[in-house]
């Protein structure tokens, strides 16, 4: 445990199945949820490396393995590859619209949809309408969700906090039958956009994972900032 969580009361999960490698266990570091969180402090459990989940804040603590790291992408270094402007030109005719909450029949019905193509080997399958919204919300005032469409059709949503230097990408979830479009690279490259509109220096993509194919995508944003012992430096 690092310094800065010396003041901090923290739980550790007993181990359990890894969610992302096979043949591995797992164990998560919870900060204490009786914790009063503001913008600030979810900023800096973010810089060494948390992430949220609902209201929960955790990070990996894993006593044989160390896989999951965090990874963020400095905007004013970000090079947009040419598969990335073809992406970008490819939703010339994406509405983005920021929402109160996505706590409706379609959003979830979109969400449901997701899961059920995408990720029916995951934590998440099956969906219900109660895991739904304790997943995406949060307590703190931190939270954006931006709807992705065209005139006629919902395509995606984008959940997003904002942190004092950046934007931590909580969750994406869109139609699984638009596969032209690559609607998730297409949500990250619009909030890189978003955070220079901002003047916010990061965007914050949760944890890469080498071994794992629906983890190492991140690597197609360069470049990529890791924490590793503790210090962030370029994926190389």
């Amino acid at each position: 445990m690092t310094s800065s969580l010396q003041n901090l009361k923290v739980f550790t999960t007993h181990p359990h199945e890894c969610s992302y490698l096979e043949n591995e266990e797992a164990t998560t570091l919870f900060l204490d949820p009786k914790t009063e969180v503001n913008q600030q402090l979810y900023s800096h459990l973010s810089t060494i490396g948390f992430r949220r989940s609902g209201s929960f804040l955790y990070r990996p603590h894993c006593q044989n393995c160390n896989a999951c790291i965090p990874a963020r992408v400095p905007v004013a270094l970000f090079n947009n590859s040419r598969s990335h402007k073809r992406t970008w030109k490819n939703n010339s005719d994406v509405i983005v619209q920021k929402l109160d909450n996505i706590d409706t029949d379609q959003h979830y019905k979109l969400y449901q949809c997701y899961i059920n193509e995408r990720h029916h080997d995951g934590d998440m399958y099956p969906p219900d309408r109660e895991q739904y919204n304790s997943f995406l919300a949060s307590e703190w005032n931190v939270t954006s969700f931006y709807e992705f469409s065209t005139s006629d059709k919902l395509l995606g949503v984008a959940v997003v906090d904002r942190l004092d230097d950046g934007l931590s990408a909580i969750y994406t979830f869109f139609d699984p039958e638009e596969h032209s479009r690559s609607l998730g690279t297409y949500a990250v490259l619009w909030q890189l956009q978003l955070c220079r509109q901002l003047n916010l220096p990061y965007v914050y993509l949760g944890y890469w994972i080498k071994e794992c194919q629906k983890m190492n995508y991140k690597t197609r944003y360069q470049p990529l900032e890791l924490l590793i012992n503790n210090r962030w430096s370029n994926l190389l």
